[in-house]
């Protein structure tokens, strides 16, 4: 297939743009839902029990709701938002709405490894909540942060996958499109290859990362 190279090579970028763009809006919603449900809860900084059920609750929904289902429930607020419900960037929607909940979860738990007497020391020292916040509980949980991250990622380019085969763009509707429906199985293939190759990269990278932080 002569121009086999340009289309991998399109939805290589497409899938890249959603995941980029969704992790982006992913770690500005999921990293203050994650510092919430640790702070709310019984004996955190900030306790608000309530509060903090209300979160766990919504946290759950998100996590236990299969990606597909997902993409056809948030539809209008994907219209609300950019106008239609197809393409690469309407996919980031449901992206963003799917991680989220995943990386809240990841944020309480990278949290919970950080020393309670860290915390009782800073807040001994006269430290307000917000600075026991950012210089104790996130600074300590770099490491697990960042390897939480690149797992985040990971499920990102899987979700895309998902969201390009029922008409998001990118390496999985090349794939289902190209590949599976016209039986070019060396279109299916390479895009499979792509694939577990950004999630190889993406893992590296984020394993690298939290090494560095762990070794400071």
């Amino acid at each position: 297939m002569a121009d086999l190279g340009p289309m991998i090579f399109k939805a290589t970028l497409e899938t890249l743009y959603m995941t980029g763009v969704a992790a982006l809006f992913t770690l500005l919603f999921g990293v203050p839902l994650g510092v919430l449900l640790v702070i709310t809860a019984r004996g955190g900084i900030w306790q608000a029990p309530a509060l903090n059920r209300t979160l766990g609750v919504l946290v759950n929904i998100g996590r236990s709701t299969p990606f597909v289902i997902l993409m056809v429930a948030v539809a209008p607020l994907t219209r609300a938002i950019v106008h239609t419900s197809i393409g690469t960037t309407a996919a980031i929607v449901p992206l963003v709405v799917a991680a989220v909940p995943f990386m809240a979860r990841v944020v309480e738990q990278a949290l919970h490894e950080v020393s309670p007497g860290l915390v009782e020391a800073a807040l001994a020292m006269g430290s307000t909540n917000w600075q026991v916040v950012t210089k104790v509980l996130l600074a300590e949980a770099r490491p697990s942060l960042v390897r939480g991250t690149a797992l985040m990622l990971v499920n990102l380019v899987g979700y895309s996958a998902m969201a390009g085969a029922i008409g998001g763009g990118g390496l999985g509707d090349v794939a289902v499109k190209w590949g599976y429906n016209r039986f070019q199985m060396d279109v299916m293939y390479v895009s499979l290859v792509v694939l577990v190759v950004l999630v190889q990269v993406m893992q590296w990278i984020g394993d690298n990362l939290a090494n560095r932080f762990t070794h400071k």
